[in-house]
């Protein structure tokens, strides 16, 4: 059920993010959540070093940090969220049926407390009742042990889990003989990892923080900071201050692209706000690569007018295949490209002399541009115009890749992967004296389509909230029916509790704020953030029940039920987290003395070749590919939609019902629409109207979504995600990396 209002009130825009209105909602969303005392106490640590890692995004943290506070608006509300004092346990679960919270939002859901005891909902009842811990794993230890073979289990991995709870379910999973662990990356970041890997030989970005400030030029894909991570707008302010020209590139036009004050400083207070973006691109949905060719080709025109623009040195030495890329791009008219992206020759001309008198370029990007059957094109076709300028490898250039949740890189990094390679494999092989599999396990779309053909009988998920976040809402609902068991490690209650298997455990651990206190000592656990620094997070406050168990403990006590193991003391793990360190360091490259290198300040650097100009490539170097351009249009469909987020939302968590950087308040069941577009099929600001498809498989339609008319190029509308997942088609997903194309989804609209 969806977070609405029929009451959902519009206003203007904001002219710039951040500043004292951000302070104040912050101030207020925090303290209606916990008293005053215990929300200074968690603020107090929070991004700070040996402190709380934020749990909202994973923006790295600056190495002198502000006393007045390191953290944004929306940083504090997933504090907020996290910290809630109210508790959900059996007495909650006896008040309200299944049925009961199904009928509820997710707003609701989110607003009842912090998971408090571990619960079961057995086979043929309605609620969910108290289960001891013994008996949990019990329960799960049986299920595993009782399946024909390990594939019929699938184990989901969520990017706030820690970097140690990671690495022991990894090694926990494949000892048991399956690499079924899809993860978030496989809904967000994969079309990175896939198109940087084949082109520079590492799935990472390949930029420290310290390079916007010695950037010419950052570009800026697909990616809205002001609300997915706020804090980067303070390194985009620093940029602009040394000078560097910012190019944003969106559909929608966002406040946080356009104008910034900083409420760590006094001018962010009663001063002008920084205008961040020198020319903003409202390219049409997905049509970034023909951008990207268009750019490529002045580049080239320019380069034989007057030799330099390129960097030929870097190319001769660095890269393979920039021949085979001219050939292509003479394929290609300048003119037909500037048309399908739907800009003016104008707009892409003064870009892309930007480019050409530029060095050093950042490319950033998110979810815009990974989320599509090209998503992987996308991400190459960026690497293509970097390596033409030479802009990887040194300072204040390179890829950056921006990731929504705070360790979902690190969660890779640990082997959260259902592809893992051959060098991984061995490793773990020759480390922990077992034979890991090898084939492939199933990715988020592959266990969807498992589920519904009966292939998995067991789901576990280590955090997250599965059924809203994946495509094909109702047939993701109806796989999971199909499961004898399914276990959820969580802090909150959440949607995908309400779509139990046959038999459901839902299991509450600790969270980022929570201390973690074992037997031999208060733990600290480690994450990775969005430009491979790896550090430590601590907890500050008591958790709410003693019920609440750590995921490192969770996990290692399921091996412990499940495995007949010689080899590890799984329950000694769960009590030293110092011990999983150790393993890791044995295990992972770049980890070496990892307990003792942790003690460094701020962290310290994984090793990343992308960054020093060394590539990991079979060639061993830097790989120009060819791209195709966006896929087709749906026969009788008329608009595409790109689902995004609000202001008051982290992923599938909803903090409140407004998001004022839009202009929208009171509701979420929203259609941002072209004003001409809604004209033509005689709509007016707030009608409801249905949405729906047909992609040949099944129709899909979804009811009561109300106009906004908005600035959005022709042909083109934005709804928020869950609340629009059912529209996308499982099916509908990038070519390699199996992302969901959740941003570019073909659809029609009529009124209700």
């Amino acid at each position: 059920m969806s977070s609405s209002s029929d009451s959902i009130r519009l206003s203007e825009k904001p002219k710039y993010a951040a500043g004292a209105k951000a302070v104040k909602i912050a101030t207020q969303k925090i303290l209606d959540k916990m008293p005053p005392g215990k929300a200074f106490k968690t603020l107090n640590k929070l991004n700070q070093k040996k402190g709380i890692d934020c749990p909202g995004c994973a923006w790295p943290d600056p190495e002198k940090r502000s006393k007045l506070g390191e953290y944004c608006e929306n940083g504090v509300k997933a504090i907020a969220e996290e910290a809630l004092t109210g508790l959900v346990g059996s007495d909650f679960f006896k008040k309200y049926s299944i049925a009961d919270l199904q009928a509820k939002s997710d707003y609701w859901l989110g607003l009842q407390g912090r998971l408090s005891e571990p619960v079961i909902k057995k086979e043929g009842n309605h609620h969910y009742e108290r289960i001891s811990w013994d008996d949990v794993y019990d329960v799960v230890g049986a299920s595993l042990k009782g399946l024909q073979n390990p594939d019929e289990a699938v184990f989901y991995t969520s990017g706030r889990t820690s970097n140690e709870a990671a690495f022991l379910y990894q090694l926990f999973v494949r000892k048991f003989g399956t690499n079924n662990l899809p993860d978030c990356s496989n809904m967000c970041h994969e079309s990175s990892g896939v198109g940087l890997g084949r082109t520079l030989g590492i799935g990472k970005g390949s930029v420290l923080m310290e390079d916007f400030e010695h950037a010419d030029l950052i570009i800026i894909m697909g990616q809205n900071p002001g609300t997915n991570h706020p804090r980067m707008l303070s390194s985009l302010q620093k940029a602009k201050e040394k000078g560097t020209k910012i190019i944003s590139v969106n559909p929608l036009k966002e406040v946080g692209l356009q104008a910034f004050k900083n409420p760590q400083n006094l001018s962010g207070w009663i001063g002008k706000a920084t205008n961040l973006t020198d020319a903003y691109l409202q390219v049409k949905i997905n049509e970034d690569v023909a951008l990207l060719k268009a750019w490529m080709k002045i580049l080239l025109e320019k380069e034989q007018m007057k030799p330099g623009v390129l960097d030929l040195k870097f190319i001769q030495e660095k890269t393979e295949g920039f021949k085979e890329l001219k050939e292509d791009l003479e394929n290609y008219k300048l003119e037909t490209l500037i048309q399908q992206t739907g800009l003016t020759a104008a707009e892409i001309t003064e870009t892309g002399n930007f480019i050409a008198s530029s060095k050093k370029i950042i490319v950033c990007w998110a979810m815009g541009l990974t989320q599509h059957v090209n998503g992987v094109d996308n991400i190459q076709e960026i690497v293509n115009l970097l390596l033409m300028k030479g802009s990887i490898g040194k300072k204040g250039a390179g890829t950056c890749p921006v990731r929504g949740h705070s360790n979902v890189q690190g969660d890779r990094t640990m082997g959260i992967w259902e592809r893992p390679t051959k060098a991984w494999t061995d490793k773990l092989k020759s480390t922990f004296n077992f034979e890991p599999p090898a084939s492939p396990g199933y990715n988020v779309v592959e266990t969807i389509e498992a589920m519904n053909q009966r292939k998995v009988k067991f789901f576990m998920a280590l955090g997250g909230n599965f059924v809203p976040a994946a495509p094909d809402t109702h047939y993701t609902q109806e796989g999971f029916k199909n499961c004898d068991l399914t276990v959820h490690i969580s802090t909150k209650l959440n949607r995908t509790h309400l779509n139990p298997g046959k038999v459901s455990l839902i299991l509450p651990c600790l969270g980022r704020t929570d201390k973690h206190m074992q037997s031999t000592g208060e733990q600290f656990v480690t994450v990775e953030n969005s430009m491979g620094i790896v550090h430590s997070s601590s907890g500050a406050l008591s958790p709410g029940s003693a019920e609440m168990k750590s995921e490192p403990e969770i996990v290692a006590k399921i091996a412990h039920a499940t495995l007949e193991d010689q080899d590890l003391d799984w329950l000694e793990l769960a009590e030293d987290y110092s011990k999983i360190r150790d393993l890791i360091a044995k295990a992972i490259a770049g980890f070496e003395n990892y307990n003792a290198r942790l003690k460094e300040e701020n962290g310290f650097q994984l090793p990343n070749g992308a960054r020093i100009g060394e590539f990991n490539t079979p060639c061993k170097k830097a790989i120009f590919t060819k791209n195709q351009l966006s896929e087709s249009v749906l026969e009788n469909h008329n608009f595409l939609m790109m689902t995004i987020r609000s202001h008051d939302q982290f992923n599938t968590t909803i903090y409140g019902l407004d998001d004022r950087y839009r202009g929208i308040h009171n509701g979420r069941m929203v259609v941002f629409m072209n004003e001409l577009d809604a004209s033509e099929l005689g709509l007016e600001k707030l009608d409801k109207v249905r949405i729906f498809n047909d992609y040949g498989d099944r129709k899909r339609e979804v009811e009561g979504f109300q106009v906004v008319p908005y600035d959005i190029p022709r042909g083109c509308i934005a709804t928020y995600f869950p609340e629009a997942n059912p529209l996308v088609p499982l099916k509908l997903s990038a070519r390699d990396s199996h992302t969901p194309a959740s941003k570019s989804v073909w659809v029609n609209i009529s009124k209700n």
